[in-house]
């Protein structure tokens, strides 16, 4: 029923990546998290904030195949281009005005899906391809992501591509982006 990730390995199970602890010494607590009430502090240069809720955050959803994250953007706040390399996204929009989008792969020549969304509105980011997020309004905005992994993974493009350690060779940057 249950697999409740545990960081110590004495007596545990290895389950997907994660250590299980004895389901009977499961408690309420392994299934339980507190602060998605709390905006996020959106004084950064993107002007945004993603406050996850994954197998790290409640351990109880080791194996269940599902998380979530609350994202606060400033006005004009940026969710940079990003990837979840493990899960699809569908974010719901509560609060403010939203430019979102996502870029499909190559063999589906890029092609860019945007859509303006309004409080209540609803969209789907297919799972490992490249979207973001855009506050387009001039207050505050948030929503709300489930993701169908309990580790879904964050890869932010400009992060990894220019903040690599070590550095990637300028040669390559330079070609890549002509």
């Amino acid at each position: 029923d249950i697999c409740v990730a545990i960081k110590d390995p004495k007596s545990a199970v290895f389950v997907n990546g994660k250590f299980c602890k004895d389901p009977n010494l499961a408690r309420a607590e392994d299934f339980f998290y507190s602060g998605l009430q709390k905006p996020g502090n959106t004084s950064n240069p993107l002007g945004s904030k993603v406050t996850a809720v994954n197998v790290d955050q409640i351990p109880g959803l080791n194996t269940l195949g599902i998380s979530l994250a609350r994202i606060d953007y400033a006005p004009y706040g940026l969710n940079p281009p990003h990837t979840h390399p493990r899960a699809t996204e569908i974010l719901v929009v509560v609060e403010g005005e939203l430019y979102v989008g996502f870029v499909t792969s190559n063999q589906l020549e890029n092609k860019l899906f945007t859509k303006y969304l309004k409080k209540g509105d609803v969209f789907v980011f297919p799972e490992g391809l490249i979207h973001f997020q855009l506050n387009i309004g001039k207050t505050n905005a948030v929503a709300f992501a489930g993701l169908s992994s309990q580790n879904p993974g964050v890869i932010t493009i400009a992060n990894s591509l220019f903040g690599s350690n070590p550095p990637i060779n300028y040669n390559v940057l330079t070609k890549a982006f002509q």
